[in-house]
C-alpha cells in the first residue's frame, strides 16, 4: 500500500464523525459450481426508508470488506449488493456539512480509493444492483467489472449536479467511457436538471448501465448464476464501442445548451460536470479521478453548495416531520377513499391513492359514461405500469379491481373515510358538492378539496360539520410532483388535520401545514411572479425578453411555464389574488384575450412566439422596454414582499416551508435554495423588507 493511500485512510478516519449513519459491509461466501464468491451486503440496520448511505465510517467498512474478500484464496469474485430494495443512496452529506474543503476532498479521495479496489484487486467483481442506487450507490457498482439489475428498481442515476455537486467517485469519468458522452449527459446535467429524473431498473440496463437484467422475486439468485457463468467463461459479455469522435463533440455541445437554458450560469456544478465530460474522451482514469477530487473541492466553496445542502436538508429532515402538524395518534384509518369527478385530476388521484393506499377508490360524475371513462384512465395506467414492469400481473389485477366507477353517491360515499373533490373551480360548485356528499358520509368521514385558491373556511361554511373539512391541494402532475398543500380551514380540527397528514405520508408526497388564504403557498408565490413579468410586457417589454430574464433563477421560462399551467387556470388564480390583494396582483389584458381565445400556449412547437399571440398585444402609447437585468430585480422584489407578508400573516410557519414547497412543488432549484435563501444571497430580501429571512 502506498504513503498516499495509508494518508486518506488515516485523514478519513480523523473525520468520522457520530452524526454518520454507518453502512456495513457484510462479508459472506457463496460457493457455486466451480466459482466461490466473496458476497458483500451494504446495510445500515435500518428499512426501506432510511437508505444506505457512504460517509466516511462507512467508506472505511467497506474497504476492510473488500480487502478480506480479495485476501482470502478460496474466493474467485467479489460481488457487491445492499439490503434489500438498497444498494445505496450516496454521500451521506453530513460528513461535508461539517467538515469544509478539506473533508470534501478526503471523503472524494477515499471513495475512488476504495471503489478501485474493484477493478484494480485482481478478481473479478459484479455489482449487483437490487434497487435503489443513487449517486455513490450508483458508482460503487460502476466501478465494478460487470453489473446485473433489478428490472423493478425503482431509482437509478447521478443527482449531484441538483446538489451543487458534481459525480465525485468515478461516474464522471466511468459513464461516457462506459455508455458514451450523449447518454453521459443524459445522465449526469439533463436529468438531475429536470427535477432530479432518474432511471428504472430496465430502464438502466437499455441505457447500457448494466450488463444484465432480472426480476425481483429471485434477483439475487439469478444474478449470481449469471456472475458464475461469466466468471467460468460460459457468458461473454459484450458493450458497444464508444464513439469518441464527432458524437462526443455534439453531447458536449447539447450539454451546454441544456446548461445555458436551464441554469443562465448560476451553477457552477453544472459547467463543471460538463467539463469532466468533455475531458474523460482523452484522459486516463487516473487523470479523470483526480479531476473530480479538484472539481468537487472547488464546489464546495461556493455559496451554491451551500444553498444545495440547505435545499437537502429541508427535503430529507424537514419534509420529514411538518411544522404544525397534530399529533399524528389523532388520525383515523382511511379504508376507503372517494373521489368526487371523473376527470383528468380526479382519475390521476384515483391512480395514486390506489398504489399507494392499495384501498377501494371509487370515482363518481354525473352520468355512468363519464365514471366509466374516469376508470378506464386508471386501468390504461395500471397496464402502462405493467408493461413497464414496475409492477406484477398480480399487483396489477389487485389495483384495476379497487377503482370503481359509480353515479349514486349513497352508494359510493357510504362506507368511505376519506372523500376528495376535484370538480370545477368555482365556490358554488365546490359548496353544493360538499352539501350532497355530506347527507351520504359518516360523520367521520374527511372531506378534501384539491382546490388550487378557493378559501377552505367558505367552502365548509354551510356544512354540519365543518370540522372535517380540510384542502389538500396537489401539483400537476400528480404522480411527478411531491408537494401537497395541506389547508386549515378556521373550523378544521386536530383529527382531520392529523388524518391529512397521515394520508399525505401514506401516498409519499412532502406535506406542509398552510393557513387558510388565497392561493396558499405556491401558486400565490407564482401568480405575484406572473403578474410582475406580465406587467412589464404589457407595458412594452417583449415576451423573448422576459422568457430570457429567469435561467437560473425559475424552473423554466415564465411564459413557458404560463403555458405549462395553462393560461386559463393562471388567469383564474390571478383574478382570485387581484380580488384579495388588489394592490399588488396584477391581471393582465394579454392573458385575458390569450384565454378569451382559448389560446393554451404562447409558443409554437419549434419554440418560437406565436404570431397570433403576437397579434394579440396591443402597443402602449408610451411603451417602456425593461432590460433582462431589471425585470428581474423588479419580479424577485415582488417575490421578496410577497414572502415576507406571507410570513407576517401566518401562512406558513417559516421561510423553510416557502422554500420546501417552491423546491418540491414549483421545481426552484436545490442550488438556489429554493427562494427566500436565493433571496437572501442576492441582497434583494434586505433592500425590499429591511431584513433576511435566515
Amino acid at each position: 500500500m502506498s504513503t498516499h493511500d495509508t494518508s486518506i485512510y488515516e485523514r478519513a478516519q480523523a473525520i468520522v464523525s457520530d452524526a454518520e449513519r454507518v453502512t456495513r459491509a457484510h462479508l459472506r461466501t457463496v460457493a457455486l459450481p466451480g466459482v466461490t464468491f466473496g458476497l458483500i451486503t451494504l446495510d445500515n440496520g435500518e428499512d426501506h426508508t432510511k437508505p444506505n448511505t457512504f460517509g466516511p465510517a462507512s467508506l472505511l467498512a467497506l474497504n476492510e470488506a473488500i480487502d478480506a474478500a480479495l485476501a482470502d484464496e478460496t474466493i474467485d469474485a467479489i460481488a457487491v449488493t445492499g439490503k434489500p430494495f438498497i444498494l445505496a443512496a450516496g454521500a451521506d452529506l453530513t460528513a461535508i456539512q461539517g467538515g469544509g474543503p478539506d473533508a470534501v476532498r478526503t471523503v472524494g479521495e477515499l471513495g475512488h480509493a476504495v471503489f478501485r479496489k474493484l477493478q484494480d484487486g485482481g478478481k473479478p467483481s459484479f455489482g449487483l444492483v437490487n434497487g435503489l442506487a443513487l449517486g455513490g450507490g450508483l458508482e460503487v457498482a460502476l466501478h465494478c467489472t460487470y453489473r446485473t439489475v433489478m428490472d423493478s428498481a425503482p431509482a437509478l442515476g447521478l443527482p449531484e449536479v441538483m446538489l451543487g455537486l458534481v459525480p465525485g467517485w468515478g461516474g464522471a469519468w466511468l459513464v461516457p467511457n462506459l455508455v458514451g458522452a450523449d447518454k453521459a449527459v443524459t445522465l449526469i446535467v439533463e436529468n438531475p436538471l429536470n427535477q432530479g429524473r432518474t432511471l428504472g431498473g430496465q430502464a438502466a440496463y437499455d441505457f447500457g448501465l448494466a450488463d444484465a437484467v432480472f426480476g425481483g422475486a429471485d434477483f439475487l439468485e439469478q444474478s449470481l448464476l449469471w456472475a458464475a457463468s461469466v466468471v467460468r467463461g460460459e457468458t461473454v459479455v459484450e458493450r458497444p464501442e464508444v464513439d469518441r469522435g464527432e458524437a462526443w463533440d455534439a453531447a458536449i455541445e447539447r450539454a451546454r445548451g441544456i446548461v445555458a437554458a436551464k441554469t443562465g450560469g448560476a451553477s457552477p456544478a453544472a459547467a463543471k460536470a460538463v467539463e469532466l465530460i468533455a475531458a474523460a474522451r482523452d484522459s486516463d482514469r487516473d487523470t479523470g479521478f483526480a479531476a473530480e477530487d479538484d472539481a468537487l473541492e472547488e464546489l464546495s466553496r461556493t455559496a451554491e453548495l451551500l444553498a444545495s445542502l440547505y435545499s437537502f436538508d429541508l427535503v430529507q429532515k424537514r419534509a420529514k416531520r411538518p411544522a404544525g402538524a397534530p399529533d399524528r395518534s389523532l388520525a383515523r384509518p382511511v379504508t376507503k377513499v372517494g373521489i368526487v369527478g371523473a376527470g383528468l385530476m380526479a382519475s390521476q388521484l384515483a391512480l395514486l391513492f390506489v398504489r399507494r393506499l392499495q384501498v377501494p377508490v371509487v370515482l363518481t360524475d354525473l352520468d355512468q359514461e363519464r365514471a366509466d371513462k374516469g376508470v378506464a384512465y386508471v386501468h390504461a395506467e395500471i397496464d402502462k405500469l405493467l408493461a413497464k414492469g414496475r409492477i406484477n400481473q398480480d399487483k396489477a389485477n389487485r389495483h384495476k379491481a379497487l377503482v370503481t366507477g359509480e353515479t349514486d353517491k349513497q352508494v359510493a360515499f357510504g362506507d368511505a373515510d376519506f372523500v376528495i373533490e376535484a370538480v370545477f373551480e368555482e365556490m358554488a360548485i365546490k359548496k353544493t358538492v360538499f352539501a350532497d356528499v355530506e347527507k351520504v358520509v359518516s360523520p367521520e368521514c374527511v372531506l378534501a378539496t384539491n382546490t388550487s385558491s378557493l378559501s377552505i373556511t367558505e367552502m365548509a361554511a354551510d356544512l354540519q360539520h365543518p370540522e372535517r373539512v380540510v384542502g389538500f391541494h396537489f401539483f400537476n402532475p400528480v404522480a411527478v410532483m411531491p408537494l401537497l398543500e395541506i389547508v386549515k380551514g378556521d373550523a378544521t380540527d386536530d383529527a382531520t388535520l392529523a388524518t391529512a397528514f397521515a394520508t399525505g405520508k401514506a401516498l409519499k408526497k412532502t406535506s406542509i401545514l398552510v393557513k387558510d388564504s388565497p392561493s396558499f403557498i405556491v401558486n400565490r408565490l407564482l401568480g405575484r411572479f406572473l403578474g410582475e413579468v406580465a406587467k412589464a410586457v404589457d407595458a412594452g417589454t417583449p415576451i423573448e425578453t422576459a422568457d430570457a430574464a429567469f435561467a437560473g433563477i425559475a424552473p423554466m421560462p415564465p411564459f413557458m411555464l404560463l403555458g405549462l399551467v395553462g393560461p386559463a387556470i393562471a388567469l383564474h388564480n390571478n383574478e382570485t389574488l387581484a380580488g384579495a390583494f388588489p394592490d399588488r396582483f396584477y391581471v393582465s389584458p394579454l392573458l385575458e384575450r390569450v384565454v378569451a381565445e382559448k389560446k393554451t400556449s404562447f409558443y409554437l412547437p419549434d419554440l418560437s412566439i406565436d404570431p397570433e399571440i403576437k397579434a394579440l398585444q396591443e402597443q402602449p402609447a408610451s411603451p417602456v422596454e425593461l432590460t433582462k437585468e431589471e425585470l428581474r430585480v423588479a419580479a424577485l422584489s415582488g417575490l421578496a414582499e410577497e414572502a415576507r407578508l406571507m410570513l407576517d400573516e401566518g401562512v406558513v410557519a417559516a421561510p423553510q416551508d416557502i422554500d420546501l414547497a417552491m423546491i418540491t412543488g414549483a421545481g426552484f432549484s436545490f442550488w438556489n435554495g429554493g427562494l427566500t435563501f436565493m433571496l437572501d444571497v442576492q441582497g434583494i430580501s434586505e433592500k425590499v423588507t429591511g431584513k433576511r429571512f435566515h
